[in-house]
């Protein structure tokens, strides 16, 4: 029962629907035991040849008066309790969901999508039924329970209703015993929900992979594991969940046949009346529902402790990165510079990124380039604050971005990541995600520069096209040139590109280049590749190598300083040159990959 006293919180929250609900289940109670009495004075009176029409008449509508109200009664707790329990899993939804959108992506390396699906659907649903099912079962079961055995022991005999409520303890002890059996084996069968819905999204996420490998059959193979593993978790808890009836049935029966037994005694002792024994076992028949709900209230209850367990852990973790105290709510904007000493990844000992000192003027482009591993995204996710620097500094016109609000830095920035996520939704929507109040007209802008814009007007139903979950109907240039569309239409102070030209072909890649020369001019951006045609305008280039600054310079002064740079340049021009395939003049193929590594 601890859970209640965790979600007090809530309860006070809601005290005027629970308060309500909980009032008008006591007078449902109270109203229940109204048909019992009624019946005991008939009998009494039919076997005192007593009864007249009139009577009968009255007390039938009595019976239906208090149908009548109880009929209303139940519509309004429900509406009540049920309501406020809804309320409780929309408020625990959103507040998961917030949760998510604020953790850094050392949260999400650690735990798996499939995984956080099932806190907010499954065990989400869990907690509600306590808040709800839960909450009428205890009130129910004490107030109604109560009610009849009150009713039982001062209108009809205490030492009737004592022999009845004899094999009471016994359903305490069993009840209990299976409550804690069932709390310990449902949260295996919530970590094994988990386990399938984490399987399950990554098979749909990556089907076309599992489909060009021919895995179907192996993959099949793991989730028929799963599904087995979580089928026998379920069943074991089932097994303790099938146990609560039996053994409440076998209580309500040896109470009725005490009930009746002894009570026999008591009528032919003339110590009660026939019809107060009718009373009585239309009492302890009204006694069955309390009892099946306080074994149901342990079962309900148990779940709900399990994943509420779940969740409140979730819920503890606390984001690596978050605003400052006294942060400025301004956008950044300025000279861009880079300070850093050393950064090292959380529960990482060796540094990702060591002595990096830039200053970048607004307006200029930087280029990032190196071996894979060598910390270019690494510079750039510093700059987003996805980490954290300790030993270091990073400046946006001469102030800090320590200093200013996760939402104001990043409304300063657009990103467009090395892996192009689009939303299940129409392309304008997607290019429109940064700024959902934008006009069809700056939509189409923003394509344009990104050279997406025809492209788009050869679909069907142009920018009203839908791409499919992450975009699945698009090729992979189509969704890089949407995610810097939607990027540009944010028109940010510094602009990142990630590795994202890689899958547009040089003529296009020139084209956006020249874009951004021309529509960014007083803008700053950044850029990372592998392909070196896409950063030989920036006006710094970094070479970086173990994270560290290996070269710096323009194109021009990292060619003549003949290093890494200047050979990776003259393998990429070779690499051009034998795609082409031979030259005009006929010369062979062979002979000029020579001539060019001379």
């Amino acid at each position: 029962m601890s859970i209640y006293k965790d979600l007090l919180w809530y309860f006070k929250m809601e005290k005027k629907s629970y308060a309500i609900g909980v009032m008008t289940l006591l007078m449902v109670s109270l109203l229940n035991l109204i048909a019992p009495y009624v019946i005991g004075v008939i009998v009494d009176e039919i076997a005192g040849a007593t009864l007249t029409g009139e009577a009968l008449v009255k007390w039938m509508g009595l019976i239906l008066a208090a149908a009548l109200a109880i009929y209303v009664l139940r519509f309004v707790w429900r509406i009540f309790i049920f309501g406020a329990a809804f309320r409780l899993s929309r408020l625990l939804r959103n507040r998961l969901y917030q949760h998510f959108t604020k953790q850094s992506p050392q949260f999400y390396h650690k735990r798996r999508t499939g995984d956080l699906m099932a806190h907010a659907t499954n065990d989400i649903s869990a907690i509600e039924l306590t808040a709800g099912d839960g909450v009428l079962t205890l009130v129910d079961s004490i107030s109604m329970g109560g009610a009849v055995v009150i009713a039982m022991a001062f209108t009809i005999s205490w030492e009737l209703t004592l022999v009845a409520l004899l094999p009471m303890p016994f359903m305490a002890f069993a009840t209990s015993r299976y409550g804690a059996m069932l709390h310990q084996r449902f949260h295996k069968a919530q970590e094994a929900f988990s386990d399938i819905n984490d399987k399950v999204q990554e098979n749909v996420s990556g089907v076309r992979v599992v489909k060009a490998f021919g895995q179907e059959e192996p993959e099949q193979g793991e989730f028929a594991d799963l599904a087995e593993q979580a089928a026998r978790k379920n069943i074991s808890v089932a097994r303790i969940d099938a146990l609560f009836d039996p053994t409440i049935s076998m209580v309500v029966a040896s109470s009725f046949f005490l009930a009746v037994a002894y009570g026999s005694t008591l009528v032919v002792k003339e110590e009660i009346t026939i019809g107060q024994l009718t009373q009585f076992t239309a009492l302890l028949g009204h006694l069955i529902w309390p009892m099946l709900a306080f074994g149901w209230l342990f079962n309900i209850v148990e779940r709900g402790r399990a994943s509420w367990d779940r969740v409140s852990a979730l819920l503890a973790v606390e984001p690596d990165v978050t605003d400052r105290d006294g942060a400025r709510d301004e956008t950044p904007s300025g000279d861009v510079t880079f300070d850093i000493a050393a950064f090292a990844y959380p529960e990482k000992e060796t540094a990702a990124l060591t002595d990096i000192r830039v200053e970048l003027k607004r307006g200029q482009t930087l280029g990032l380039v190196g071996k894979t591993g060598s910390g270019k995204t690494t510079l750039l996710k510093l700059l987003l604050r996805e980490f954290d620097l300790q030993d270091g500094d990073l400046r946006i016109g001469g102030t800090s971005i320590y200093e200013y609000k996760l939402n104001a830095l990043r409304d300063a920035i657009g990103y467009v990541p090395q892996d192009h996520f689009l939303f299940s939704a129409t392309i304008a929507e997607n290019i429109a995600f940064g700024r959902p109040d934008a006009t069809m007209e700056e939509i189409h802008a923003a394509a344009r520069l990104a050279v997406i814009h025809e492209d788009i007007l050869r679909f069907e139903d142009g920018y009203g096209t839908v791409v499919g979950e992450r975009g699945v109907t698009l090729s992979g240039g189509q969704k890089q040139r949407i995610s810097i569309a939607r990027a540009l239409l944010m028109n940010p102070e510094v602009l990142i590109l990630d590795d994202s030209l890689s899958a547009v072909d040089a003529k296009t890649e020139q084209a956006i280049l020249d874009a951004l020369q021309a529509e960014r001019a007083d803008k700053t951006t950044l850029i990372s590749a592998h392909r070196l045609s896409a950063i030989e305008h920036a006006d710094l280039i970094l070479v970086l190598e173990d994270g560290r600054i290996a070269e710096r310079g323009t194109h021009g002064e990292l060619i003549e300083q003949g290093g890494w740079y200047a050979e990776m340049h003259r393998r990429q021009q070779l690499e051009s040159l034998v795609a082409e395939g031979g030259n005009a003049h006929g010369v062979p193929t062979s002979d000029r990959v020579y001539e060019a590594t001379q």
